[in-house]
């Protein structure tokens, strides 16, 4: 075979045999076929789409690219999460303690954010001591004796995704679907999950600005699992503002605490809630959706998903003292952004504020960026609620007074204040089996 040959047929509509996509991603990882040729490749496929079978294929090529972890160990059905990701979704950290108290273990390998969107690693970066990288045994390992493990993802896990998807980004494919769904999937069938739920938000904070675009994305998710014999779920979530009040990542680690304690936003509650419930669902220990949401409730009301936070936080070296006692570090330089009228809160743009937490030094423009852990944005007000002339929007956080200058010129750009009530979407769009 010949790259350029199926280049060719690619760019001309045809669909690639099994075979020849493995020869694709084997030979791309091995450096066989170089960077020019994958990138023609994968503008053909952004143009021309792939067939169901063919993004099947693609999954598996790419899952079986490098390491692949056995969790049979665990002797419990394993059920992975994720989100394709959001301005304050810290759902990750409340759902692994909430899932876990309530028997199904949890073992992911989470990413660092990038530009706009938070990573589940900076965030618990920010608790003094806790190890985000373990061995694959000492991983396991704390599976088995607490139910819960989040690390960051290994260097040889799918490095056909961590190669295409570097190319992607500066090729203008990132965009397609079939190649995303493959990106997402490989890596769930790599760490073994044998039950998928996802979470695939749209709207100005996410990836997929429209329902509709989301909904084929999911569909095409939940599809490469039913064919790879993986119980998927997708619930479609609505990311316009931000998920909770807080963005940033000591601050975040904050509100999870707050959240687990029962103190937590109604709105990130209830995606919680709903991916929980599915977790449980696919982890085959509550008949449905519903006795699901009342078991994770109990799990928070008796204690028992606190507690599993701190074991979690103590168990990877984390200080859970300093989560108790609310000594995570908070940047020194704060700032309120105050109404200039009174009014209902109609919009807080989640995109736009993901862009300030990261100009404050909470994310990454580069991959080289360094991250200020106590940067980010307190909303004291969401969408929908009253606020009057003079009280505070929001607060923002900042090391650097400079900086902290430059984020009061983007922050009068979030949001805006009306007189009438707005009328705000469902944050759960459905439900895809």
């Amino acid at each position: 075979m010949r790259m350029v040959d199926l280049i060719e047929k690619k760019r001309d509509g045809q669909s690639l045999s099994k075979e020849e996509i493995h020869f694709i991603i084997e030979g791309y990882v091995q450096g066989d076929i170089p960077d020019y040729q994958m990138a023609a490749w994968a503008m053909t496929v952004f143009f021309r789409g792939m067939s169901l079978e063919e993004t099947v294929e693609l999954t598996l090529a790419m899952a079986q690219s490098g390491d692949q972890l056995d969790l049979s160990a665990l002797g419990r059905r394993f059920v992975d999460k994720h989100s394709t990701g959001g301005v304050g979704d810290k759902t990750t950290l409340l759902l692994g303690p909430m899932v876990a108290a309530c028997g199904v273990p949890i073992a992911k390998m989470s990413g660092r954010g990038l530009g706009h969107t938070g990573g589940t690693i900076d965030k618990l970066s920010s608790v003094p001591g806790f190890r985000v990288e373990l061995t694959q045994t000492e991983f396991l390992a704390q599976v088995k004796k607490i139910g819960l493990a989040v690390i960051a993802q290994t260097g040889n896990l799918v490095p056909a995704d961590k190669k295409l998807y570097a190319l992607r980004d500066v090729t203008a494919t990132v965009n397609s679907i079939p190649l995303i769904a493959s990106s997402v999937m490989s890596k769930k069938i790599a760490v073994g999950a044998q039950g998928i739920v996802l979470d695939v938000k749209y709207g100005s904070g996410a990836f997929m600005a429209t329902v509709e675009e989301a909904r084929a994305l999911a569909k095409t998710m939940v599809d490469i699992g039913k064919a790879l014999g993986r119980q998927t779920i997708a619930v479609l979530s609505n990311m316009n503002q931000p998920l909770g009040r807080a963005v940033g990542n000591s601050l975040e680690i904050l509100e999870v605490a707050d959240a687990l304690q029962g103190k937590g936003p109604a709105d990130l509650m209830e995606v919680s809630l709903e991916l929980g419930a599915w977790m449980l669902v696919a982890g085959e220990v509550v008949p449905d959706v519903e006795t699901g949401k009342v078991t994770l409730r109990q799990s928070l009301e008796n204690g028992a998903a606190w507690k599993k936070f701190l074991a979690f936080i103590t168990e990877q070296g984390g200080d859970a003292q300093a989560v108790i006692d609310r000594q995570l570090r908070v940047a020194p330089w704060n700032l309120p952004i105050l109404a200039h009228e009174s009014g209902y809160v109609q919009l807080f743009d989640a995109h736009k504020i993901g862009v300030l937490a990261m100009v404050l030094g909470a994310g990454r423009i580069t991959k080289e960026s360094l991250i200020d852990l106590g940067a980010g944005v307190i909303l004291a007000k969401k969408a929908g609620e009253w606020v009057e002339a003079g009280e505070p929007l929001m607060q923002l956080y900042s090391s650097d007074k400079e900086t902290l200058a430059e984020g009061l010129k983007l922050a009068k750009n979030t949001v805006s204040v009306g007189t009438e009530v707005p009328e705000l979407p469902s944050l759960i769009e459905e439900v895809i089996l």
